[in-house]
């Protein structure tokens, strides 16, 4: 642990605040973390991640990281308000390494089997054009709960490693592997050269219970999630074996794509459990 660093206008303070902006993460392929929660989940599942660590005195001690397996400083408050990028980093900020998933460690060249996948077949979310931070972190989020092997983000969507996504994950971003840069079309192809059905959430589909009852969740699945505003295009919905739509029972106008994504996805958890009772969790 160092001495204090008091300054919020030091070098290594506005180091750790820039990488709040995309180019910055690209050039030095670093993120920032912030909060006690999502620390602790880097400390437990990928330390090898953490390049530095900076905690007021009073949270070092609260949430137990003054022996945390990284280089540490102590801070006052006003240095971690000038690093964070929200207003409430609860005292603990971190700088770690980018770490994004190949492709084709997604979808390799070669099936791996339900064996490699502890016995149940596959689940990728794969998210085309959608932009808010906030409901791309819930995906990912909700990706990790439900047990999916991947996400995938075209390049046509958010930076992963933008802080507001990274918060919006609350750890899973460190559970689930997340591949970038990638268009649909080979991210389609390669999900159904492994025998993946593909289908994309789009209020234009057939209903999700009726999909379910057909039987097509009960395999690998590939769902592809689109824009939040326009949702996908008559291209991408060309790419796709089925269009589905979360029916909505109630007086509400529409879905929240974070909230209609999770449901799509328990869908497929909740399918291939029962199609694959011996195998199931």
């Amino acid at each position: 642990m160092s001495d204090l660093l008091e300054n919020p206008k030091a070098g290594r303070v506005r180091a750790v605040a820039a990488l709040s902006k995309k180019d910055v993460r690209a050039e030095t392929g670093l993120f920032l973390l912030e909060g006690p929660q999502a620390v602790r989940e880097a400390i437990e599942y990928r330390p090898e991640l953490l390049r530095e660590l900076y905690v007021t005195p009073t949270a070092a001690a609260r949430y137990a990281l003054d022996d945390a397996p990284v280089d540490t400083w102590f801070v006052t408050e006003q240095v971690l308000d000038a690093m964070a990028d929200t207003v409430t980093p609860q005292g603990v900020v971190a700088v770690c390494q980018q770490f994004p998933t190949s492709v084709k460690d997604v979808f390799p060249d070669a099936g791996a089997g339900l064996e490699a996948r502890g016995g149940l077949p596959g689940i990728v979310a794969i998210l085309e054009e959608v932009r808010d931070p906030g409901n791309a972190g819930t995906i990912i989020r909700a990706a990790d709960a439900a047990g999916a092997d991947a996400v995938v983000l075209t390049g046509r969507s958010v930076d992963p490693y933008n802080p507001k996504v990274v918060r919006s994950t609350t750890g899973s971003l460190f559970h689930v592997p997340v591949s970038v840069g990638v268009t649909l079309a080979d991210a389609v192809s390669r999900a159904r050269g492994l025998g993946y059905t593909i289908l994309a959430a789009d209020v234009s589909g057939d209903d999700l219970p009726e999909v379910r009852a057909d039987g097509m969740l009960d395999g690998p699945t590939a769902w592809v999630f689109g824009n939040e505003a326009r949702g996908l295009t008559a291209e991408d919905l060309a790419l796709v074996d089925r269009a589905v739509k979360v029916p909505i029972y109630g007086r509400a106008e529409s879905m929240n794509l974070a909230t209609a994504a999770s449901v799509c996805l328990y869908e497929s958890a909740f399918a291939q459990r029962a199609a694959h009772p011996s195998t199931g969790a």
